[in-house]
């Protein structure tokens, strides 16, 4: 990384006949960075340098060499022969690529060999920026070297990735990054694809990666008895609710249809208080909403009672997780369907359910949605369809519905939504 004290880099070993577009996800993944803002490769240190167009480019209307007609060997051939690799036009990372040699035997995939530091956080703010950092981290988190940018310790810390210090490299962790970076991902079709194409239009290949992890490719048939698991929440709601129940004159559920539906979900027993109220009892709250979300039960004449679809599968948990897959993702607005997208892509990429929220509002980022706070913080990850993949993940039956591992039903079930094809 040009301009960087002490130097950061990373030595890698290229087939010569990678396109440009796959040596930036390389350059990605090797340092480090998530792939979430434009890109743009040059022949020269000058910015005003002879440049090759990325998609984005093009279709901005922008002429030029696009660099998915261009192959590394075509422009660099020998050692000592340079390119320049800038990302983040707004923090202006740039990247001085130098052969060192050329091997005599063609490479079948991307390998790191060596390198030194660990990448600096995305819009940290450059290498100004990067700089206060690590002399922040380095000083262990000195209050008088905090960064302007923080409001304070625990906002700064909150802010950079987990366990991050300046001064790391694992170059086991590098080479999976890489692994995971180069592998294809699954087919996906409609809304997803064009979502997928949309990113990396800009040369950004998040998504991409998330959609090429091992597990995205796993089957997505259950057994009976993980459909029943899965499916236990709703089944028992709707057993509860029977061939209707009265609400209240608010829209509410009575007190003993909440009672019981909190004793027999499990939510009882965690749950503070009597769990009798339905707006004091939100667990009871979420299934309802992701019920009739899901089209299970709907509110007629004050009364909240099965659709015609939960009629025909409330009693057969295969049919019920079919029922489910059709509906995902849920929502009619935009961020609540590019969310939906998102949450299933990365469920269905085996990411442990403590980590989805995480993720999916990284990529929610790089789609473009933003907080409204500042240029730090991602939009919130929250939607129907995360609140019933963590229904599905046992949200009720647990404290505060923290659920946390890999399930591998409820990816195989968020899977089957991203597979199936759509218009």
């Amino acid at each position: 990384m040009y301009g960087a004290k002490p130097p950061l880099w990373r030595r890698l070993e290229l087939p010569g006949d990678l396109p440009l577009p796959r040596v930036h996800v390389a350059i990605q993944a090797a340092m480090g960075w998530y792939d979430s803002h434009l890109h743009r490769f040059r022949m020269g240190n000058d910015h005003r340098s002879a440049c090759f167009a990325t998609e984005f480019d093009l279709d901005e209307g922008d002429e030029g060499i696009p660099e998915s007609d261009v192959r590394l060997d075509q422009i660099l051939a020998e050692k000592g022969d340079e390119l320049w690799y800038e990302c983040d036009f707004g923090d202006g990372w740039d990247h001085k690529l130098v052969v060192e040699a050329v091997l005599d035997e063609p490479l079948a995939t991307v390998r790191c060999t060596a390198g030194r530091m660990a990448c600096p956080p995305e819009d940290c703010g450059g290498i100004a920026g990067y700089e206060e950092l690590a002399a922040w981290v380095r000083s262990g988190y000195d209050d008088t070297l905090l960064p302007q940018s923080f409001e304070d310790a625990e906002h700064g810390r909150n802010w950079l990735p987990l366990d991050w210090h300046p001064d790391h490299f694992d170059i086991d962790e590098t080479n999976e990054a890489l692994a995971v970076a180069s592998a294809e991902p699954v087919a996906v079709t409609g809304e997803l694809a064009e979502l997928a194409g949309q990113l990396e239009r800009r040369g950004i290949q998040a998504l991409r990666e998330v959609l090429g992890r091992p597990i995205s490719h796993a089957p997505v048939d259950l057994s009976d008895g993980s459909a029943a698991r899965l499916t236990e929440t709703y089944r028992t709601f709707l057993d509860i609710v029977g061939d209707g129940v009265a609400l209240t004159a608010a829209g509410y559920l009575r007190p003993a249809v909440v009672e019981e539906i909190a004793a027999r979900t499990g939510i009882a027993e965690w749950w503070i208080g009597k769990a009798n109220r339905e707006d004091m009892t939100h667990p009871v709250a979420e299934i309802r909403s992701t019920a009739r979300a899901l089209g299970l039960v709907s509110v007629r004449k004050g009364q909240l009672a099965p659709t015609a679809a939960a009629r025909r599968c409330s009693n057969d948990p295969q049919a019920l997780v079919a029922h489910i897959v059709g509906r995902l993702p849920i929502g009619t607005k935009d961020y609540e369907r590019h969310a939906g997208w998102m949450v299933l892509a990365v469920a269905g990429g085996g990411t442990p359910v403590e980590q989805w929220r995480a993720e999916t509002a990284d990529l929610l980022q790089a789609l473009g949605w933003s907080s409204g706070r500042d240029r730090f913080t991602p939009p919130p990850p929250t939607s129907p369809t995360l609140q019933i993949l963590e229904q599905l993940a046992g949200a009720s039956r647990v404290r505060w519905g923290e659920v946390k591992g890999t399930d591998s039903a409820v990816a195989a079930v968020a899977r089957a939504a991203i597979q199936r094809s759509r218009p």
